[in-house]
């Protein structure tokens, strides 16, 4: 198949376009600027530049493509989280770059949209296992991901195939994301809030790009894109704690969270998600069952990688 990515350079991107490329697929990428194009040539894919909000512009480079694979975001670091003006790029990218996305894959005649979504938009169920049927929640940073699934919904209403994957919360050696949690952690800092017995449901990157490629094969629908085994926020401090060499950190009180604000909403809730509809759609599996298992995998980096690489 031939596949268009947007957001290829991205965290999550860097794996999907090499996972496709591995799968068999010609990889098309949108690139920003000639570093990220040569990037994206050393990987195997064909670069081409185009703004992300040009419909025209978009729907001419998608046309002879079998699928889009929309990954692009704008998430800021974890230090101005709390700064609303801060997400005014991902809000923009999330609606205004998904809606031209859409458009311009129907108008092209593609048949296939992936589009990127998270599982943090579910509500709180505690200690219950989570599928797609669950209902989902309204608070400022969900909204602009119920957008993008909403575009993909456009998009098969139109006729076109649209899978909506809401994965977990990411973590990897090229995320910075992590990098930032490892650095707090060295610090004496468990970078986790909410109640330590809570659930977080999360996906290694190199796992997610991997499920990226897998869903060129589902039906439609929304998938839940996580690893299999769900751990308390505990378990999930303690994996970062040893990645970071520490055994002994201050955790935020489970009530900090509400005291800053609806930004926080989505970090304090108990989310145990189950990815059986994805694995029985496909033959995925994640390499790394648990972020225990995957955060371990960061203290065996060489060199302290785990600090060092870069994403984006």
């Amino acid at each position: 198949m031939k596949i268009f990515v947007t957001g290829a350079t991205g965290a999550l991107g860097s794996h999907t376009v090499p996972a496709l490329i591995r799968a068999g697929h010609t990889v098309t990428a949108l690139a920003r600027n000639p570093a990220k194009a040569a990037a994206l040539r050393a990987q195997g894919a064909e670069p081409v530049t185009v703004s992300l909000f040009d419909r025209d512009g978009l729907a001419e480079v998608f046309i002879g493509h079998d699928a889009v694979a929309n990954l692009a975001t704008a998430l800021p670091p974890s230090s101005k989280f709390l700064d609303s003006r801060a997400w005014t790029e991902n809000a923009r990218v999330r609606t205004e770059g998904s809606a031209a996305v859409a458009a311009a894959a129907g108008a092209a005649g593609v048949d296939r949209l992936l589009q990127e979504s998270v599982c943090m938009i579910y509500r709180d169920r505690a200690d219950r296992w989570i599928d797609e049927q669950w209902a989902t929640d309204d608070f400022p940073l969900a909204r602009t991901n119920h957008a993008a699934e909403a575009n993909t919904q456009r998009f098969m209403d139109a006729g076109g195939t649209g899978v909506v994957l809401r994965f977990g919360l990411f973590y990897g050696p090229e995320s910075v994301h992590s990098r930032e949690f490892l650095t707090m952690a060295r610090r004496g800092i468990a970078p986790m809030f909410g109640r330590g017995d809570s659930f977080v449901s999360s996906i290694h990157l190199a796992d997610a790009g991997e499920a990226v490629a897998a869903a060129l094969e589902v039906p439609a629908g929304v998938y839940n894109v996580v690893d299999d085994h769900p751990i308390t926020k505990y378990r999930y401090a303690d994996a970062i704690a040893h990645a970071a060499g520490r055994t002994h950190y201050v955790r935020a009180p489970g009530r900090l969270a509400a005291l800053l604000g609806a930004r926080t909403t989505s970090l304090a809730r108990s989310l145990r998600v189950s990815n059986a509809k994805f694995r029985e759609a496909t033959r995925w599996s994640p390499s790394f069952p648990s972020a225990t298992d995957g955060w371990a995998a960061f203290a065996t980096l060489p060199g302290d990688q785990s600090t060092r690489r870069q994403s984006r």
